[in-house]
């Protein structure tokens, strides 16, 4: 059944048209995701489409009685109502708490929210997992999302997939997590130069018929220049003073040449080259770090790391993982020297040349012009063989012309972080911490981004709820699962989430308050003091067992190599198989390389007892 139609609908905001003569139409069952660069009129479509937002000109008809709940990029609630009652609208308790679907969606969004707390309490994340739930708990034909990923950690979103998924109302969602965008989507619009290009399947199918679609178009295009230039050979063949051509071939020939398009108008990101790295980049040794620790001047919060030991090496590729309130920004304090541990201490190379991208952009003065941000940093640099200067940098960012001069207190949220990320990479630092890079930018700016961070040689630790993000330029991830250690994951986000499904991954908060009762005073054998190493007999014994699992991993992974090689050997002539025989080889090996890693990690613990 059809239940919302689009006939002809144009809309401006000022001089600029968003949406040109756009015509679709949205069927129940649909789950589609919105697409395009920011600016280029998503938000405006999905406006138009639930009724908010009238258009310039043609018409939106909506089926009779169609229940629309949307959600929008802004969370507006009275700061004196409790959240139960924006969640559950007045419903008895009894009501509401004999509801399955309403239970869990309560579970997974506000599990760690006070139902009774006042709205004006809440933080930025806290309000949009209350806006999402109240959207979820009531029943609707059609469900518009701008953004519903924003403030959601890893967990949380993969939550939200399976449960739009499940659900039966048709879904239009905007976002730029295309791990989430291929989780639920089966179509895929994208908004480009006033029109909506429709493709089938999730993100990746998109960039799929999207890549066969510019193949197609190059075709003709390659078609299109040489009849171009023999068009112009034909022009200028002959004496100049002849006039006996056919005045409808240069009529072409002109036609041709004005239809040529512009340079396409592209995000890009140029890698500097980095200054060399020893081989210490930080070394933790035996470090406590409680959020809200010594430099932050908020007090001491919940512990983060509890005698911690990690080696950040050069060329180190890690996402760092956990669940909101985990301490992950801290731990990137740590690493920046923003502030300092606890207790233990940090070795930090000679040569590091250290960048970090904070989630808050206080680098940034607000009331400093772009280009003079720019150039505080550097006038010019030095690219391959071409010096270029910081105005020239910033046009192929997208600053162009009078933007250079904007107010930076004026840009949006996708244009500071990109101004950051340039002010960050023109200083050629070879350790780059990102704490949420991928917040307020869109798909075509993260491309771009991941294009540079897979040829940069230095050292990335990156925090990121961005699924897709983290899987591409991250080589290994690393977990703060609540117990104060950095917890090495072979099996990367799904292993995590496997963890955390079985109540393994906690918050730092959670985990402080939950190891409160274990700090009693204790009676039993496994509860002795510590001895003079600093670990107490039970933990020396799950130390054992943890090394005894890795050493077995590592055994299966090795082999499972032997056979690989065999296997590899028998299929040489065969070389579709040849090739997913190396790709399982080079994962096992990837896999087996972080097993020895973290094996080396609780065998030094165990050997300074």
């Amino acid at each position: 059944m059809n239940l919302v139609n689009l006939e002809s609908v144009s809309h401006a905001f000022g001089p600029k048209p968003l949406l040109a003569d756009v015509s679709l139409g949205l069927e129940q069952g649909d789950r589609i995701g919105v697409v395009g660069r920011n600016g280029g009129g998503k938000t405006t479509l999905i406006s138009i489409i639930a009724g908010t937002l009238k258009p310039d000109s043609g018409r939106v008809t909506h089926t009779r009685g169609l229940r629309v709940g949307t959600l929008s990029q802004r969370d507006q609630f009275d700061p004196d109502a409790a959240v139960k009652d924006i969640v559950l609208a007045g419903r008895a308790e009894h009501e509401w708490a004999g509801d399955a679907a309403i239970r869990e969606i309560l579970a997974n969004l506000l599990a760690d929210i006070d139902l009774a707390a006042p709205a004006g309490a809440l933080s930025g994340g806290e309000r949009r997992r209350t806006a999402l739930a109240r959207l979820l708990v009531e029943e609707h034909d059609l469900l518009i999302l701008d953004e519903p990923t924003n403030h959601l950690d890893i967990e949380a979103i993969a939550w939200l997939a399976g449960h739009l998924v499940q659900r039966k109302s048709a879904l239009l969602v905007v976002t730029h997590d295309r791990w989430f965008l291929d989780a639920v989507s089966t179509r895929t619009w994208e908004v480009v130069d006033g029109s909506v290009e429709r493709y089938e399947g999730g993100y990746a199918a998109y960039v799929l018929a999207k890549a066969e679609r510019a193949r197609i178009a190059q075709a003709a295009e390659e078609r299109r220049q040489n009849l171009m230039r023999k068009e112009i050979a034909w022009l200028r063949r002959g004496p100049p003073a002849r006039t006996s051509k056919p005045k409808f071939r240069i009529n072409a020939a002109e036609a041709l040449i004005a239809n040529e398009p512009p340079p396409r108008e592209t995000v890009e990101l140029l890698n500097f080259a980095s200054a060399r790295l020893g081989k210490t980049v930080a070394d933790l040794e035996d470090v406590t770090l409680h959020a809200g620790g010594p430099g932050d001047g908020e007090g001491v919060g919940p512990l983060v790391l509890d005698h911690c030991t990690y080696q950040f090496g050069p060329g180190d590729r890690i996402g760092l993982i956990g669940v909101n309130g985990s301490g992950k920004s801290s731990v990137l304090r740590l690493l920046s020297g923003t502030v300092e541990p606890d207790s233990g201490r940090i070795v930090r190379g000679k040569t590091v040349r250290l960048a970090h991208l904070s989630q808050e952009l206080a680098e940034l003065d607000p009331a400093r012009r772009v280009l003079e941000t720019v150039e505080e940093i550097r006038k010019y640099v030095q690219v391959g063989k071409k010096e270029w200067s910081a105005s020239q940098l910033l046009e192929r960012l997208g600053f162009r012309g009078e933007a250079q001069w904007k107010v930076v207190g004026d840009l949006s949220g996708g244009e500071r972080r990109r101004l950051q990320l340039l002010r960050l990479i023109m200083d050629e630092p070879n350790v780059l911490l990102l704490d949420e890079p991928t917040n307020d930018l869109d798909i075509e700016t993260l491309t771009e981004l991941e294009d540079l961070l897979d040829a940069w040689p230095g050292t990335l630790v990156v925090v990121s709820h961005d699924r897709y993000f983290l899987e591409r330029v991250a080589d290994r991830c690393v977990a703060l699962l609540g117990d104060g250690k950095l917890s090495m994951l072979p099996g990367g986000v799904d292993e995590y989430l496997e963890r955390r499904a079985s109540g393994a991954a906690l918050s730092a908060r959670a985990a402080s308050a939950a190891s409160a009762p274990e700090r009693a005073p204790q009676s039993r054998q496994d509860d002795q003091p510590a001895p003079a190493g600093g670990l107490s007999a039970k933990e020396l014994r799950e130390l054992q067992k943890e090394l005894n699992r890795l050493e077995r991993q590592i055994d299966k992974f090795g082999e499972r190599e032997v056979k690989l090689h065999a296997e590899m050997a028998e299929a040489a002539s065969d070389f579709e198989r040849l090739a997913k025989l190396d790709a399982e080889l080079r994962e096992i090996a990837a896999q087996k390389e972080a097993a020895e890693l973290e094996w080396m990690t609780v065998a030094e613990r165990l050997e300074g007892q």
